[in-house]
């Protein structure tokens, strides 16, 4: 047999007997981990414990340190997902179950030959602070790897065991604060960034940190604790701060929700808590009486309320890119089931506002009959549920910021149609999915809905079979990750072949970016809407 064919007859046998490129390996501080090497060439290292399982007596307390492991740990599957209830239907797992020990990390690298300094991307999902997770598709890493990113996604606890504040967990707490549970996770997390990442080909002084919704609450939060906010040199927020949404009330306050949570599942203490299991108390969410929890001004992750950190420049100074989508809340939102007429608009602002009510309408005028009531409504709405807090984040990160740069955007792209296997099924109105014509369908979209960005913005339409993707969506997702991809890696989002994006100037209407189709700076032109909003928030 000649030589050559020989040669390749091994390499084919060799092929067929191992199939895929050798497993990648990383040591880490606390052993060595083994993932998978994609199709791609990406390396993906999946369920990575970043803090030991919160449960028994470690639960309502402060992430602890993972204890080592020898041998070579897989890295291969997503871990559980944190406790939650089946709230929103567009969220779709990968995770390996559901349970209390949730404190698990994700991590896409490239490939890499020789040590590298990458820059970091870590996302956090949205939610609520009720659910997510990090398994889901449209936050995959694998996209932003493409693109020389080292790119996280992270599990944070959620619901009572996130967020349960009580005077015994206070009174137990070497930081005599109690709640926050899951702010410290993501802190937590950032200090593995700090320690490991390394290991994967990043910088540990490049980490930008993102998230839409709970999880931009949650990049707002990070920006404002001394725990967290020198673990990072970036930040992404999509649709939402703690300026304004889910903001975190006072620790007494949130102490008395938590008595008041112990009482509806009967335990009298601290240890009767702790011995229930977390079915239990998960169960116990879905009562109407139970409490919603939130985060808590605590005195230790924040040592005051948010607007007053902010106001004092006391938050990371570090450049941001942050924005909203032109739907985050429907008209329905602010009409009800009325007809949109100015007549029914007015009467809505009157019951919302009071004596306000003129003082809204001039700024939010329903300009024509029916589309130009919608059209008020929408904005109204919007603004309401989370562009007013988004817009007081440029704002007030501009003014005290150190002098950063920071990137407004408006995303006002609405997802396409369903694709046919879909059949006659519709978005829902907290993200789930209802049949057309029933009672509880949503109007047809005005613009881009909560959450439509995420896909776009991470290069992951293809991981969302629900809708049928065009070359358009192809184009805007193209262009919104660009910005975002040259974000994490200079604190700038712009590059070659994008339109120019102006950071906002203090005190003046904002320069900011229009992404769409046609891609576009633009001036903002509602400023005294949210003027307005910030005066009636200070002063009722």
């Amino acid at each position: 047999m000649k030589p050559i064919l020989l040669l390749l007859i091994l390499a084919q046998t060799s092929l067929a007997t191992y199939g895929q490129p050798t497993a990648p390996r990383v040591k880490m501080t606390n052993g060595t981990l083994e993932g998978i090497t994609e199709p791609s060439g990406v390396q993906s290292f999946k369920g990575i414990p970043f803090a030991a399982p919160p449960v028994g007596d470690l639960r309502w307390k402060a992430p602890q340190p993972v204890k080592n492991w020898t041998g070579v740990r897989p890295a291969k599957q997503f871990g559980p997902r944190a406790m939650q209830r089946a709230i929103f239907g567009d969220m779709n797992f990968r995770s390996n179950g559901m349970g209390e020990d949730c404190l698990y990390l994700n991590v896409w690298a490239p490939a890499q030959t020789t040590k590298s300094k990458l820059p970091v991307l870590v996302y956090f999902y949205g939610g609520g602070y009720v659910a997510g997770d990090g398994s889901e598709p449209r936050y995959d890493g694998e996209s932003m790897a493409k693109r020389g990113i080292v790119a996280l996604t992270v599990n944070y606890r959620l619901g009572p065991f996130g967020f349960m504040a009580h005077p015994e967990l206070t009174a137990e707490s070497p930081s005599h604060a109690s709640g926050n549970y899951a702010l410290m996770d993501q802190t937590a997390a950032l200090r593995w960034v700090r320690e490991n990442i390394a290991a994967f080909g990043g910088d540990p002084a490049r980490v930008t940190i993102a998230g839409e919704s709970a999880g931009s609450t949650s990049v707002s939060a990070q920006m404002m604790s001394p725990l967290s906010k020198n673990l990072f040199a970036g930040a992404i927020g999509e649709s939402g701060s703690m300026l304004g949404t889910l903001p975190p009330i006072p620790l007494a306050d949130a102490e008395q929700l938590g008595v008041k949570f112990a009482g509806l599942v009967g335990a009298k203490s601290l240890a009767d808590l702790r011995a229930m299991s977390g079915e239990q108390l998960l169960e116990a969410t879905a009562l109407p009486a139970s409490p919603r929890f939130s985060a808590t001004v605590d005195g230790y992750f924040f040592p005051k309320n948010p607007v007053a950190i902010f106001t004092a420049g006391e938050q990371a100074h570090v450049p941001l890119l942050v924005g909203w989508n032109s739907e985050e809340s429907g008209y329905r939102g602010i009409l009800g089931n009325d007809e949109p007429t100015p007549e029914n608009f007015t009467k809505a602002v009157q019951k919302l506002y009071g004596n306000r009510a003129d003082d809204v309408l001039k700024v939010f005028p329903p300009t024509l009959e029916n589309e130009g009531v919608k059209q008020a409504a929408t904005d109204l709405a919007s603004a309401r549920f989370i562009g007013y807090s988004t817009w007081k984040w440029a704002d007030m990160q501009a003014k005290t910021g150190g002098s950063k740069p920071v990137y407004r955007y408006f995303y006002s792209r609405p997802r396409p149609p369903m694709t046919p296997e879909m059949g006659d099924t519709a978005p829902g109105l907290a993200g789930g999915v209802v049949k057309a014509g029933a009672a509880n369908a949503v109007p047809p979209a005005r613009g881009a809905a909560h959450s439509a960005e995420i896909e776009y913005a991470m290069g992951n339409l293809p991981t969302n079979k629900v809708f049928a993707w065009t070359p358009d969506d192809y184009k805007v997702s193209e262009t919104m990750q660009q910005y975002f991809a040259n974000f994490v890696k200079t604190g700038n989002p712009n590059g070659p072949g994008l339109p120019k994006w102006t950071p906002v100037k203090p005190n003046a209407p904002a320069d900011y970016m229009h992404i769409d189709v046609q891609t576009r700076p633009e001036t903002e032109q509602h400023r005294d809407r949210y003027l307005l909003l910030e005066e009636m928030a200070t002063r009722p």
